[in-house]
C-alpha cells in the first residue's frame, strides 16, 4: 500500500533505530547511528527484512538516501537489495510514488528492470501506484529510464496489462502505448544494426571459401533468414525458431570440408542455432571399438563432446564396410547412435567423405534421408581456385603459423601461382591433393626463401618476401 507522507509527523514516536530514522527523515540522527555502527548500513529489520534504504525509499526521503548511496565506509550500500518479497529499494519508491527517491536511485544505477518475486518490475508496480494515486509522475520518470513497457511479470502481465484491473486512466495509458510503439522502433533499429554487423561478420568468413557458390548462397540464405528472425522477435513478433538441418559434405580430400564446417559452426553459433561454436572432429576409429560392447559407449562419449554444436564425421563412409563380412562390423552400430540423437535438436550432424563412397551409408540406414536433408558437392579446385586459396592463406596467417610475417612479392599475382601450379602440377596430382596442395607449397618456398638468402642480407623486406622463385622451388619439392 502507499505511503503517507503525514506519517512523518508521528516520527517522534519510531523507534530510535536505523530504520527508524530512515522512515521519519532524521538525516543526523541516522548519521550518528552509523558512525557510532557502521555495519547498520544494510541493517535488515525484522518485518519485511528491508534495508534503510529500502525504507528511505518508500517515505520519499531523499537526502537519507543520498547519504546512504553516498556512505564513504569500507561497506557500501546495497543498491540492489531484496526484502522478503524480492523488492529492491526502486522497487518501494515506485509502488509508493516517491518520484523524487526513484530518480536519485535511478541516477545511482539502479537496475530499472530488477524484478520482485512476482515478476513485476518497478514500473509495474508505479502503474498500480498511478491506478490508485492519479499521479503518473513516477511511471513517467521510469519510462525517461527506458524502463521496458513490454515486459511481463509472472502472470505473464505487461504493466500496460493491468489498465485493465484498476478504474483505467486514458492519460496513463496513451501514455505506456506511446512509449511501448517508441520501444519497438528503437529495438528495430538496434536489431537491424546488430544484423548489418553480422552479416558482415559472416560475409568476411564466407569470403575466405573458394569456389562452392552453391554452398556459399545456400550459407547467406540461412544467415539472412536467421538473422531476419531475431530481427521479427526483436520487433516482438512470434516466429517459429529453426533448426540446422543435418547435412552431408561430398567430395575429394582437400576441398575445403573441413574448413566450411568451421565456419558453418560461426555462422549457427552467431545467429543464435546452435550454443557454441565448436566443431567436434571424429573419424571411425575414435568412434568404433574393436570388441563387443564398445563402440557404443565409444560413440556417446563422442557425441556428448559434440553436444551443442557440430559434430563433424569425416570419411563417414568407412562406417560401413564395402562388401558384407562373416564378422560383425560395428561401424554401423557406430552411425544408428549417431543417427539416434539426430531428431533431439542437441547437435548438428555433417557426414564427409567421396561421392561415391557416401552412397553406401546413405543406403545403410533409412532414416538417413529422412534426417539429412542439405548435401552439398564439393568439386575439386582449378589451377585458378589453388591459387586463390594461395593468397588467402598468405592473408590470414595467425602468429603461430610458420609463414606468420612472411609476404608473397608482387610478381607473385594469381594469374601467375595458376600458370605455375598448372605447369608444374598434374591433374591428378591436383585431383588427390586439391587444396592439400597449398601448405606444404607455401612452408617448401619459405625452406627455399631462408636457402637463397645470405647470411650478410640486411634487407628486411628481403628478408620476409617469397618470390616467384621460392614458389616454384615449392612445387617442384611437392611433387618430386
Amino acid at each position: 500500500m502507499p505511503v503517507a507522507q503525514d506519517q512523518r509527523s508521528r516520527s517522534s514516536k519510531s523507534p530510535a533505530t536505523i530504520h527508524g530514522y530512515a522512515q521519519s527523515g532524521d538525516l543526523l540522527g541516522l548519521q550518528k547511528k552509523l558512525q557510532e555502527n557502521p555495519s547498520l548500513l544494510n541493517e535488515r529489520n525484522a518485518v519485511m527484512a528491508q534495508t534503510p534504504l529500502h525504507v528511505a525509499s518508500a517515505y520519499n526521503n531523499p537526502e537519507i538516501i543520498k547519504f546512504l548511496l553516498n556512505w564513504r565506509g569500507t561497506e557500501k550500500v546495497e543498491l540492489e537489495a531484496r526484502n522478503m518479497y524480492g523488492e529492491t529499494p526502486l522497487h518501494m519508491a515506485a509502488k509508493n510514488g516517491c518520484n523524487e527517491a526513484a530518480r536519485i536511485l535511478l541516477d545511482f544505477g539502479a537496475f530499472v528492470e530488477s524484478k520482485a518475486n512476482n515478476g513485476m518490475t518497478p514500473l509495474h508496480l508505479a502503474v498500480w501506484y498511478s491506478l490508485r494515486a492519479d499521479d503518473i509522475l513516477t511511471v513517467k520518470t521510469l519510462l525517461e529510464y527506458n524502463a521496458d513497457c513490454s515486459v511481463k511479470d509472472n502472470d505473464g502481465l505487461t504493466p500496460l496489462n493491468h489498465l485493465s484491473q484498476g478504474p483505467g486512466s486514458e492519460k496513463l495509458r496513451e501514455l505506456l502505448h506511446w512509449h511501448l510503439e517508441e520501444q519497438r522502433k528503437r529495438r528495430a533499429i538496434e536489431a537491424c544494426t546488430e544484423t548489418k554487423a553480422k552479416m558482415a561478420e559472416l560475409e568476411n568468413a564466407i569470403s575466405n571459401i573458394v569456389g562452392l557458390h552453391d554452398l556459399k548462397l545456400q550459407l547467406r540464405k540461412w544467415a539472412k533468414g536467421m538473422l531476419l528472425d531475431e530481427k521479427r522477435r526483436a520487433l516482438g513478433l512470434k516466429v517459429a525458431a529453426r533448426k540446422s538441418p543435418h547435412m552431408a559434405f561430398l567430395g575429394n580430400p582437400g576441398t575445403g570440408k573441413t574448413m566450411v564446417a568451421r565456419i558453418l559452426g560461426k555462422l549457427l553459433y552467431t545467429v543464435g542455432i546452435i550454443p557454441t561454436d565448436k566443431v567436434t572432429e571424429v573419424q571411425r576409429t575414435d568412434l568404433v571399438g574393436e570388441f563387443v560392447g564398445h563402440t557404443g559407449p565409444k560413440t556417446r562419449r563422442k557425441i556428448k563432446e559434440a553436444e551443442g554444436g557440430i559434430l563433424f564425421v569425416d570419411e563417414a563412409y568407412r562406417l560401413i564396410p564395402m562388401q558384407k563380412a562373416d564378422d560383425k562390423d560395428y561401424g554401423l552400430e557406430a552411425l544408428e547412435e549417431i543417427m539416434s540423437v539426430m531428431d533431439s535438436g542437441k547437435i548438428v550432424v555433417i557426414f564427409a567423405g567421396y561421392s561415391e563412397p557416401m552412397k553406401r551409408v546413405i543406403s545403410s540406414n533409412e532414416g538417413f534421408s529422412r534426417r539429412v536433408t542439405k548435401f552439398f558437392f564439393f568439386d575439386d579446385f582449378n589451377s585458378g581456385e589453388l591459387a586463390q586459396i594461395v593468397h588467402l592463406k598468405m592473408n590470414n596467417q595467425g602468429e603461430d603459423s610458420l609463414l606468420y610475417g612472411f609476404k608473397l612479392h608482387p610478381s607473385c599475382n594469381m594469374e601467375a601461382i595458376a600458370k605455375l601450379i598448372e605447369r608444374e602440377t598434374t591433374e591428378k596430382q591436383r585431383k588427390e591433393m586439391n587444396g592439400g596442395i597449398v601448405d606444404p607449397m607455401l612452408v617448401n618456398a619459405r625452406e627455399n626463401l631462408d636457402l637463397r638468402l645470405d647470411f650478410e642480407c640486411t634487407d628486411g623486406d628481403d628478408l620476409v618476401t617469397i618470390t616467384m622463385e621460392d614458389l616454384e622451388a615449392g612445387v617442384k619439392s611437392l611433387t618430386q
